[in-house]
């Protein structure tokens, strides 16, 4: 049986689209208020009809948020926060995949859109997250960390190198996963929980950069938003998954060891010390 959500709000990025527009439907059919930070206020405005329609009372909102404009995600979070509303769960689920270029701060697209543009939501929020608690925040990353082969320090404020953008993807994949079992140990002795979440290859808009036949090919194996979504509610409302945090699942919210990398306790420290030094944060 479904969790009574009533009470209860929750923030989902990139809910516009693929798994974050399901995620959003599945909370708010289970009673939760919540809020769809997004950049594109047209198609937001869409799916809250379609979520209206299929849930009368449902209770859903727009907030404006771009990943990849640091600026952007400081006015969201300060716009949250005047509200004094309370956060039981965030679902960092936006991102991109096969692009190439920079964000408007100067960082790769992928990580500063994926990881950097999080790191910063997650971080002004956290103070009221940690007070709303028991609450969860879930940070969906994807297999593809498997195949970072290391965060090289040098190259993150610089354009995308590889000619796919699936390199760069890759590292701000690793990246989720580490802030995830960081922000886990930070967190000890509250009541706040992290997960990292796999949630399959999505037929999604997030590889809508790749090149035709890449794209192609990535489709050939990839599974519907619904079954995506699966993983990040699990994760974001499962009682069975409550004493659980810093840990990574795959599809369906099962838990799977991650990559040898994303276990290197020294390299979280330094992704979060550099992503503190990049947004202005206190480490």
């Amino acid at each position: 049986m479904d969790q009574d959500l009533a009470n209860k709000t929750f923030i989902v990025t990139g809910a516009n689209t693929g798994i974050g527009k399901i995620t959003a439907h599945q909370l708010a059919r289970r009673g939760a208020h919540v809020i769809l930070a997004c950049r594109s206020q047209p198609k937001t405005e869409v799916v809250m009809d379609e979520i209206r329609r299929d849930i009368p009372g449902a209770k859903v909102e727009y907030v404006s948020l771009d990943l990849g404009d640091l600026a952007s995600v400081r006015s969201c979070a300060a716009a949250l926060l005047a509200r004094d509303l309370p956060i039981h769960g965030l679902v960092n689920n936006a991102g991109l995949g096969g692009g190439r270029g920079q964000t408007k701060d100067g960082f790769e697209i992928h990580f500063g859109t994926n990881h950097l543009g999080h790191y910063l939501f997650t971080r002004l929020l956290l103070d009221r997250i940690i007070a709303s608690g028991p609450a969860r925040i879930v940070n969906v990353s994807s297999a593809s960390h498997y195949q970072a082969k290391g965060v090289d320090w040098d190259v993150l404020q610089k354009p995308t190198r590889s000619v796919t953008g699936m390199r760069e993807y890759a590292v701000s994949k690793l990246s989720n996963v580490l802030f995830t079992k960081e922000l886990a140990r930070r967190l000890e002795g509250t009541q706040v929980t992290t997960y990292a979440v796999h949630p399959g290859v999505v037929a999604t808009d997030v590889w809508r950069r790749l090149p035709n036949p890449l794209r192609w090919l990535v489709k050939r194996f990839m599974i519907t938003p619904e079954q995506g979504a699966a993983s990040s509610v699990r994760c974001a409302t499962d009682p069975a998954l409550a004493t659980e945090t810093g840990k990574y699942y795959t599809v369906g919210g099962h838990e799977k060891r991650p990559a040898r990398l994303a276990d290197d306790t020294v390299l979280a420290g330094t992704l979060w010390t550099k992503s503190a030094e990049w947004t202005g944060l206190s480490t």
